[in-house]
């Protein structure tokens, strides 16, 4: 038979066996018919008919993924055994030739034509390296014989792997032909069905060879939900230029109207993640295809019939075109608008929600208060502005314990912030005319004011603002108003020393600020632009940014998307930040060097501050919430004495990575049975990447690089063969084959998944939600907490994060990264990669604890030193380690710590200490009774005194008793005597009742 005719036959009957809908994604998923990683996904069957058992074979699999260099696999069904040897002939993406000897003569041989084996750093970041095998053209030319194997069908080794014809490329000689049939035209139009997705932005589906260049879209839908369709745009003949589309109202054939403003596209418009509204321009380069993913929103009482109309599409540089669009409208009414069926699409709108966007103050802040013309007071906290609109003092109201707000006032600058700005030629600060502070507007949740400042050289906008959790914002515009060199332009922020005892940040491990910092940019390596320099509770984190200032990736992937260098504060790498005693001050120089401006420029030095604690530590929520984390029976949890269940990914309710989305019925059954005998359940799911089984990939990889992070592709076999390119492979789940790709940043997707937390409260019950690492802002991070605590919902965040002090993630520090967070987390879990072992008490306080911001923590890596631990409060997290916190719990009820004040080491009125500065002490006091948390940094076993001011704790010394209770896994019993020496081993400790 002809290749070109068997091939023709072959992609025929393939497309007639593929013409199946994209729909509900079967779950639990389906079974392999074979295992993929080792004979890859996708197979020919073909026959063998008798005569010469050397075959030649002709497949046309019309695969983009496949090279000219692929490698096959041949496996004889009648013994399961690979054929060899192969002979290659001409192999492209279109299909391949190729010979083999068939060992059992007559039957069925299996042809494996994406075959791949698994590479990659780690078999959670797998990659699939195919089976490569040049061409032999002399081999090739020798192959003599007339038995030509017969195709009989493709297979997939599940439905998911399948490529359908939205997959099956057209050749050149069919687009070719396709465009000398309509030589006037210069791009055309393909609209499909939300039930096949466009998938291929560098080829064209062979279907479309086979239509009209425009042809009508007909669809059918029920009242009450949204509709989602597709344009295909294809530029075979020209680069296509900002791509617009409208809509025409839809008439039915009794005269009612479907608007036109009922209609949207996503990629032409669209709400940003802040909540505003936003045009994006499409540009289609030549020969690309691009996909526009258009709906209509149909009202419920809209009466039933067929509605048509147009849907029109501008470039800038052709002629418009339209499509005919005709929509039939069914009786039934959606239920729940649709959303509970999101294989059709219809939650593409969430990517515009403006839901929770209200700056409406959040438990337990408070409203903000303006008193004076100057100072803002919020909880525990007050911010006195100076005349220049910057801060003037910054005072703390919270007790040194950090368990309530007081009366005393803690200051914590010298004097206020402020800009030098230095001439060349003299080297003297330009002397700026002060216009005024005046406020913009005064709500609960926000206070705003700007000030306006000029020179004969310069003039300097500065907007400020404060909002109800401490974060303030800082716009400040320097404008030329004369060609000037600049020997510096600076900002200054002068600490009190006794107040600037602790630092994070700038490339500094958490822990005693140092007598130096001496910091540079370096944005390629390093994801610095701040730091966090305080006390346990007072203190404030401060980060430099410009108008162009963009979250960079974190994670493992902050290389592939660094932070942007300001061209203010970074200035061609000229600028940088010194730290050092300066007259009375700890101060921060944040500098950037010398500069010329013309008349005219205008540089942006912003930056923003969060004021520190956030608010009274709740320690009671800390002996009271104990996490199971692990998805386990409601009755094993309950029985471990946890009470609070935290559901990983890659598990039977939450199999696939931040799309909790499939395995919805079972995780609803689970939580109602949880509730039941009184737990709750929280869930993973956070932004950073997300699993390729999500509904809405297709319609979100059309966004180009908004929703995905750009990058070199790889991964596992799935997102080779599915989306080819121009995307980062991230964490790989074995067990269900899940492979998720990286986000992009601040985005649409922030808007979906606020909209998906509400649906999980709502829906399914979730009490929270587990945060493996974040990558969205502040912004989303209010948002979703106000939908998971409206209406009395626990909406209980906890945070876990490795390690990102590392050179992957740009020597960052976890607790400074996620700082902007913590006002709305509940608990922290620090994390894998830290050392309980070998860092520092002041370590543990600032980057593992949460103290100095209001939060607890809890350990993980190797399970924590729970010594150590219990000076902050923290034991490890059950099942996860071996040795669990359960023994560490019920010596906690024994002693009846709920209810107790923690009295923390960090205390100067600490009623118990010890002899040796290097074992600490952490009161946990009661009426009558205490409980001592001891834990030694000394290198070596110790014996210490205790050293107690008995009147302060509460306890007559004439009839205290000393006693360490048996805690399994912790300490055995014993009884000390007042006065005893209490023997400590190295990075141990004890747990004393005093009563």
């Amino acid at each position: 038979m002809d290749t070109k005719t068997m091939r023709l036959t072959i992609t025929v009957c393939l497309l007639i066996s593929s013409l199946i809908a994209w729909g509900q994604h079967p779950y639990p998923p389906e079974k392999a018919k074979w295992n993929a990683d080792s004979l890859g996904n996708q197979r020919a069957v073909l026959r063998v008919d008798g005569g010469d058992k050397l075959v030649k074979a002709s497949i046309a699999w019309r695969n983009r993924q496949v090279k000219a260099n692929q490698g096959l696999i041949i496996v004889d069904s009648t013994n399961n055994q690979l054929v060899k040897p192969i002979v290659y002939g001409p192999m492209s993406e279109e299909g391949g030739d190729f010979a083999f000897e068939a060992t059992s003569g007559s039957g069925i041989y299996y042809v494996y034509y994406l075959p791949y084996q698994l590479g990659g750093r780690s078999r959670y970041y797998p990659d699939a390296i195919y089976l490569s095998q040049p061409p032999d053209d002399q081999a090739w030319a020798k192959i003599k014989t007339n038995n030509e194997a017969k195709f009989l069908r493709f297979e997939s080794v599940d439905e998911f792997n399948r490529n359908d014809p939205m997959e099956l490329i057209a050749t050149k000689a069919e687009i070719q032909a396709y465009l000398k049939k309509y030589t006037n035209e210069n791009y055309f139009i393909f609209p499909e069905l939300y039930t096949h997705p466009i998938k291929m932005r560098s080829h064209v589906p062979k279907k479309w060879m086979e239509t009209n260049p425009v042809a009508a879209l007909k669809g059918e839908t029920e009242r009450g939900c949204y509709y989602a369709f597709q344009l295909g745009i294809w530029s075979a003949k020209t680069d296509l230029k900002n791509v617009t589309v409208r809509f025409s109202s839809l008439e039915s054939e009794m005269g009612t109207t479907l608007p036109a403003e009922a209609f949207d596209c996503i990629n032409t418009e669209g709400t940003s993640y802040k909540g505003k509204p936003f045009s994006a321009t499409v540009n289609v380069p030549l020969s690309k295809v691009q996909a526009l993913w258009c709906g209509v929103h149909i009202p419920e009482d809209i009466k039933p019939g067929t509605y048509q109309g147009f849907v029109y599409v501008r470039p800038a540089n052709a002629p418009e075109k339209r499509v005919a669009l005709s929509l039939k409208v069914g009786p039934t009414v959606a239920r729940n608008k649709g959303i509970d069926e999101p294989w059709k699409m219809t939650r593409l709108p969430w990517l515009n929600s403006t839901l929770a966007q209200e700056n409406t103050v959040i438990k337990p802040y408070i409203p903000l208060v303006v008193s004076g013309d100057t100072a803002i007071s919020l909880l525990g906290r007050k911010l006195i502005l100076d005349r220049t609109g910057f801060p003037k003092q910054l005072i703390s109201y919270f007790t040194p314990e950090m368990t309530s707000v007081g009366k005393t006032s803690t200051s914590l600058l010298t004097e206020p912030i402020h800009f030098h700005v230095k001439r060349k030629v003299d080297g003297k600060d330009i002397a700026f005319k002060t216009q005024g502070l005046s406020f913009k507007e005064k709500q609960a949740g926000i206070v705003s004011w700007e000030s306006h400042h000029v020179s004969n050289e310069l003039r300097m906008e500065v907007q400020g603002s404060l909002e109800f959790d401490g974060f303030v914002s800082y716009t400040v515009g320097l404008i030329a108003r004369k060609n000037i060199t600049l020997q510096d332009i600076a900002m200054h922020i002068p600490y009190k020393p006794e107040m600037a005892s602790y630092m994070m940040g700038l490339g500094m491990k958490g822990g005693y600020r140092p007598e130096q910092v001496v910091w540079k940019w370096d944005v390629t390596k390093k994801n610095q632009d701040g730091a966090w320099i305080g006390n346990v509770n007072a203190g404030m984190q401060f980060s430099l940014r410009d108008e162009n200032y963009t979250r960079p990736l974190n994670t493992n992937f902050y290389l592939q998307k660094p932070l942007l260098l300001p061209k203010s504060w970074g200035n061609n790498d000229k600028g940088g930040i010194d730290i050092s005693m300066k007259g009375p001050s700890a101060l921060v120089n944040n500098y950037s060097g010398k500069r010329t401006m013309r008349a005219g420029d205008t540089l942006y030095y912003n930056f923003t501050l969060l004021l520190t604690p956030f608010h009274p530590l709740n320690t009671e929520a800390q002996w009271n919430e104990r996490y199971f984390h692990a998805y386990k029976p409601v009755d094993t949890v309950k029985q471990s004495g946890a009470n609070v269940i935290n559901i990983h990914h890659g598990n039977a309710l939450n199999p696939y990575i931040n799309y909790p989305f499939i395995a919805t019925k079972a995780m609803k059954a689970y939580i109602d049975s949880a509730h039941r005998v009184g737990l709750k359940v929280k869930i993973y799911n956070t932004v950073r990447e997300v699993s390729n089984r999500m509904y809405e990939l297709y319609p979100f990889r059309s966004l180009g690089h908004e929703v995905f992070s750009p990058g070199p592709g790889k991964g596992y076999s799935w997102l080779q063969e599915h989306l080819h390119d121009d995307y980062i492979a991230a964490w790989f789940v074995p067990f269900y084959k899940d492979a998720a790709i990286i986000n992009s940043g601040m985005n649409r997707w922030h808007n979906y998944y606020v909209e998906g937390m509400n649906w999980l409260v709502d829906r399914i019950g979730i009490d929270g939600i587990y945060l493996d690492d974040v990558a969205f802002d502040r912004v989303t991070m209010k948002r979703i907490k106000r939908v998971m605590t409206k209406n009395g919902h626990p909406g209980l965040i906890d945070l876990h994060s490795a390690n990102q002090y590392n050179e992957r993630d740009g020597f960052n520090n976890s607790a400074n990264l996620y700082l902007e967070h913590f006002p709305y987390i509940n608990r922290l879990w620090f994390g894998e990669y830290f050392d309980y072992e070998n860092n520092k008490p002041d370590f543990f306080l600032t980057e593992v604890s949460g103290i100095p911001f209001g939060l607890m923590g809890e350990m993980l890596q190797d399970g924590g030193n729970p010594w150590r631990g219990m000076i902050y409060g923290m034991t490890n997290r059950l099942p996860y380690q071996k040795s669990g916190p359960q023994a560490l719990w019920k010596a906690w009820d024994d002693f009846g710590i709920k209810g107790s004040r923690m009295i923390g080491y960090w205390v100067e009125t600490n009623p118990v200490k010890t002899s040796s500065p290097q074992v600490l002490a952490t009161v946990y006091k009661k009426e009558k009774k205490a409980m001592i948390a001891l834990a030694s940094w000394e290198n070596k076993n110790v014996l210490v005194d205790l050293v107690i001011n008995w009147e302060s704790l509460g306890i007559d010394p004439a009839k205290a008793l000393i006693r360490a209770p048996q805690i399994d896994g912790f300490q055995p019993m014993r009884i000390f005597k007042i006065g005893d020496k209490i023997p400590v081993n190295q990075n141990q400790g004890w747990l004393l009742i005093i009563e």
